[in-house]
Formats: structure tokens, C-alpha cells, sequence
């Protein structure tokens, strides 16, 4: 091989070196909260809502690594018990908007017509409204509470993959295999789910990484105002929320479910940059 051609190749495996160094990073980070999430109640110091009205306010120790809040309650114990609920957030929170806007928009897509345009009004008027706004006055509706949350954002997430997923089935049912399978007489329903949907996917899968960010990250704004999680469960939102009246005296009570909600929005990140990057999504 001639020394050009090794020259031109070099800049290409610098760069999957390093999105493979990304996802490895990425996922490393997540495992690591799923296994903390899986394994509490044996690697938690004590019950996360134990209080011990004696050692309030304690700072980091080597009997409480993360010290103490307010109420005597074990930080480290708390920020794995919310890596539980925190996970189960970013993760149904963005199961079934992907799941319903996948739907709408590979029907819309295909069908096109009257059917897209009834679908993209809808996704118009959704989209008036403040994401935010318009999540707290359904949770505000319903009632606070982590149910309230998921359909909330079950109502209004799902408008950004139908969104992605109606321009990739657009342009991939006009291909040449899409055109193959309507002459040779397959279902629709096939076409669109056997064979136009697997390959509009990539790009959504890598848009729900950076949308798991903004789960995780309205899950914990949603908890701080009142409206997510109850106290006195351990949700890394209600534990900053609780915090802030003594982020002077007892730094510890806010730093560490701060640094846990952006150390697993980081690994989230990093995943869905790497992805991005080795499935040519922004090519």
C-alpha cells in the first residue's frame, strides 16, 4: 500500500477510534447506573428514607461518603435508590413517544394525502405551545405524580418522531425496493413495517439518546417544582428540590444528586453522539 493511500486512511481510523472510544465511554456510564439501580438495596449504606434526627447535616465521612441531609437521611444511600427512578424516567419517558410518533409518522408517511395532512396539523398545533408550558398544565390536570409525567410526555413527545420518521419514509418508499415490493403485490402493512420502518429507524434511535437527556432533565425539573416524585422517595430532582434551603451550610445535600443527574445525562449524550457518528446519521 502506497504511503498517500496510508495517509488518506489514518484520519478515518483516528476517527472510529474515537467514536468507538465514545460509545465504550458512553455505555460505561449507563451500565454503571443500571447496575447501581439493580443492586441498592445490597451496595446503599442504609434505607433512603431512614431518619436519623442525630446526624443532621453531616458532612462527607467515611460513615456517610456523601454526608448527611436535613432530615438525617444518608445522601449516598438516596442517590442510588434515585438512580432507580431517575433511569425509569429517561426510559419510559421516552419509550412511548417513540412509539407513538414511529406509528404516526410511518403512516403518514406512506399514505401521504389527506391522512399526512391531517396528521401534520395536528403535530402544528401541538407544536404552538411551549414543550415546557404545555407538559406542566397537562401534569397540572392530572395531578402530580410520575403517571401524570409519562403521559404527559406520551401526549407531547411524540411529535418529534413522527416529525423524523415521516421525511425518512417519504423519501424511502419512492426507492427501488420499496417500488419492488408494491409490484410484487405485498400488504401495505408489510411494506411499511417490514420494509420502509427498518431503515427509517437509525436516525430516530439516535435521536432518542439526546432525547432521553431532555427526559431525564424535565423529570428532575418537573420533581423539583412539586409535580413529579413525592417526597420522601429518593429522586435526584426532589433531593436537590429539599437541598436548596441549605446549599450554604450543607453543599453536599445539593452537589451529589447534581453531579448524578449530569453524569448520567452525559453518558446519554455520549452514546447518542457515537451512534450518530458510526451510522452516518449527519452525513
Amino acid at each position: 500500500m502506497t504511503a498517500p493511500a496510508l495517509s488518506r486512511r489514518a484520519p478515518r481510523w483516528r476517527a472510529f477510534l474515537r467514536r468507538r472510544t465514545m460509545l465504550v465511554a458512553g455505555l460505561a456510564i449507563l451500565a454503571s447506573f443500571v447496575l447501581l439501580a439493580l443492586l441498592a438495596p445490597w451496595v446503599a449504606p442504609s434505607d433512603p428514607i431512614f431518619q436519623d434526627t442525630t446526624a443532621k447535616l453531616l458532612p462527607p465521612s467515611l460513615a456517610h461518603p456523601m454526608g448527611t441531609d436535613n432530615f438525617g437521611r444518608d445522601v449516598l444511600a438516596r442517590v442510588i435508590w434515585g438512580a432507580r427512578i431517575d433511569l425509569q424516567i429517561a426510559v419510559i419517558g421516552v419509550v412511548f413517544p417513540f412509539l407513538i410518533g414511529t406509528g404516526v409518522g410511518t403512516v403518514a408517511g406512506f399514505f401521504g394525502g389527506w391522512v399526512d395532512a391531517l396528521f401534520m396539523r395536528i403535530i402544528d398545533v401541538v407544536l404552538a405551545f411551549p414543550f415546557l408550558v404545555l407538559m406542566l398544565s397537562i401534569i397540572t390536570i392530572l395531578g402530580p405524580g410520575l403517571g401524570s409525567f409519562y403521559i404527559a410526555m406520551a401526549l407531547v413527545g411524540w411529535v418529534s418522531y413522527a416529525r423524523l420518521i415521516r421525511a425518512q419514509i417519504l423519501v424511502l418508499k419512492t426507492q427501488d425496493f420499496a417500488v419492488a415490493a408494491q409490484s410484487l403485490g405485498f400488504s401495505r402493512a408489510r411494506i411499511m413495517f417490514r420494509h420502509l420502518l427498518p431503515n427509517a429507524l437509525a436516525g430516530s434511535l439516535v435521536f432518542v439518546m439526546s432525547d432521553a437527556v431532555l427526559v431525564l432533565l424535565n423529570g428532575a425539573a418537573i420533581s423539583y417544582l412539586g409535580l413529579g416524585v413525592q417526597p420522601p422517595l429518593a429522586e435526584w430532582g426532589v433531593m436537590v428540590a429539599e437541598a436548596q434551603g441549605f446549599i450554604t451550610q450543607a453543599w453536599w445535600i445539593t452537589l451529589f444528586p447534581g453531579l448524578a443527574i449530569v453524569t448520567l445525562a452525559f453518558g446519554f449524550s455520549l452514546t447518542g453522539d457515537a451512534l450518530a457518528d458510526l451510522l452516518g446519521v449527519h452525513e
